[in-house]
């Protein structure tokens, strides 16, 4: 899905002081570039919080992650335009610290993928129909109030929560890493014929597809790290982390010095 056709569905609506302080829209322009990026950093995300839950105690690895992401939020929500080093910075601490909470659930409280999934389920639909409700858009060119950025960034972290559990839940159930890549590889590309096809609009179309790189992305990691008995290819977590972090480096540089996601017109 591109930029040009599946997200050009800006908020026209005015911006009064009355109502809000002007902003630059704080989000990247939706390119190849942005979905790469996105699937790496959820890949990321998934292998790095398995690294630190096992290098250190995991109580300690969950307050590690829940500072990072509390640190790169506040730097996101400090800048007043998008600043891709910083924006990315806070997806992948998001991503972390996303799938940190969905193994406490799993793991810490013994509550079930078959639960979670769809307990996390609810919680985005409540963020929407909060942010809809609020705001009559759930548009991300729109994000250029602190309050609809507020609700932009709770719904990426729910997505990250939701994606997680249904990732691991389709792993449980028999598919193993390489068969929900598979799965979720095929699921992504519905979003987008469907939109092509005219029966979703932009913004649903996009958020099925941003939900769905969550598991995709995951499934892909835990696949080239896990060990050979758990249908890994046993490349180890800190190897697979360390790998995918460079290439986020190297995307988020280059996105950096061609502007390719910052709209121009």
């Amino acid at each position: 899905m591109s930029a040009e056709h599946v997200l050009d569905h800006r908020d026209d609506r005015p911006f009064t002081p009355a109502r809000v302080r002007h902003m630059a829209n704080k989000v990247p322009e939706v390119t190849v570039y942005f979905w790469i990026i996105k699937v790496l950093s959820t890949g990321m995300g998934e292998t790095a919080s398995d690294f630190l839950a096992k290098a250190l105690n995991p109580v300690l690895a969950v307050g590690i992650g829940g500072l990072g992401f509390a640190a790169s939020l506040v730097m996101q929500f400090a800048v007043r335009r998008y600043v891709a080093w910083i924006y990315w910075t806070a997806i992948v601490m998001v991503s972390v610290f996303g799938t940190m909470a969905a193994d406490v659930l799993h793991v810490v409280l013994g509550v079930p993928y078959a639960i979670s999934t769809p307990f996390f389920m609810i919680v985005l639909a409540a963020v929407f129909a909060l942010w809809y409700a609020s705001e009559r858009t759930l548009s991300i060119h729109s994000i250029r109030t602190r309050r609809r950025e507020t609700f932009y960034w709770a719904a990426v972290l729910a997505t990250f929560a939701l994606g997680t559990a249904a990732g691991d839940l389709s792993a449980s159930l028999g598919l193993r890493y390489l068969g929900s890549a598979v799965l979720f590889a095929a699921a992504i590309c519905v979003p987008a014929l469907l939109f092509r096809s005219g029966a979703l609009g932009a913004v649903t179309a996009f958020w099925a597809a941003y939900v769905i790189t969550r598991p995709l992305g995951a499934s892909m990691a835990d696949w080239m790290a896990l060990p050979h008995g758990r249908g890994g290819l046993a490349m180890g977590l800190g190897p697979v982390t360390l790998s995918w972090a460079v290439a986020i480096l190297g995307l988020v540089a280059y996105v950096t010095v061609s502007k390719r996601d910052v709209r121009t017109g």
